[in-house]
């Protein structure tokens, strides 16, 4: 086949869409004229069944989004749970799946690495943060059959980050204020204080799991995995200490 013969095919096809698309507006037209001017019964069952059309459309989806799906989840002190999630449950747990990933709180500290008020620090935010968070949603639909993703973030700051800070914050800051010049390695608690912040880091982790599995996150212990194998290098910054523990 030439290329001439190639453009000629191309163009009758084309020519062809463009005659049906004008063969299509015109019974739309047609369709549209006749209902103006329809009146009586003819218009009234018209306009009835495009509303019911619409509410089918409606309703189907806001069943889609309000769809309820049980989910099976393991966090520490508490073992295997059953949680319901719909669609505003998942992105809120998304959203706490992503404030928690990237702080301080899944990612492991050792003893040579960092600050212990800059861990402090971040976790108190989580801690903010997350309350926001839960505060700005709505609640889950009532269920009888399992939990929410609320109970799951509630459970995350009275279980493990509120009897963490409300412990080590104000002896860190009675340091620091008895000792503004000395180095954090100088704190006598500095050894307790680590041995306990992997502990919570531990704990911490299955509910960040937990939180990406009722959000459906794939692969999400390769994303944790990842992040600590290979962090990324950041300034230290200028350390604001918050006045109260675990924000409350």
């Amino acid at each position: 086949m030439t290329g001439a013969d190639r453009f000629g095919g191309v163009l009758a096809g084309g020519v062809v869409r463009v005659g049906l698309a004008m063969v299509a507006g015109a019974v739309v037209g047609l369709c549209g004229y006749a209902i103006s001017r329809a009146g009586g019964v003819l218009l009234f069952t018209v306009i009835g069944a495009l509303a019911g059309a619409l509410v089918a459309v409606g309703l189907n989806a806001y069943r889609r989004s309000a769809r309820l799906t049980e989910v099976k989840v393991t966090v520490p002190q508490v073992s295997e749970l059953t949680f319901v999630v719909n669609n505003d449950a998942r992105q809120v747990a998304w959203q706490l799946f992503i404030e928690s990933v990237t702080r301080v709180s899944a990612q492991r500290l050792d003893n040579e690495d960092g600050l212990l008020r800059e861990s402090l620090t971040s976790l108190h935010g989580l801690f903010a943060t997350t309350r926001e968070t839960l505060k700005v949603s709505r609640p889950s639909t009532h269920v009888s059959a399992g939990l929410t993703v609320e109970c799951l973030a509630v459970n995350f700051l009275n279980l493990e980050l509120r009897p963490f800070l409300s412990r080590w914050h104000p002896r860190l800051s009675a340091f620091e204020q008895s000792a503004p010049d000395s180095p954090e390695e100088d704190w006598p608690l500095a050894a307790e204080c680590r041995d306990d912040l992997r502990r919570l880091q531990r704990n911490a982790r299955q509910y960040v799991l937990a939180f990406a599995r009722l959000a459906g996150v794939r692969d999400a212990e390769e994303m944790l995995d990842a992040s600590a194998a290979n962090p990324v290098p950041a300034p230290t910054p200028s350390v604001t200490r918050p006045r109260d523990p675990a924000g409350s």
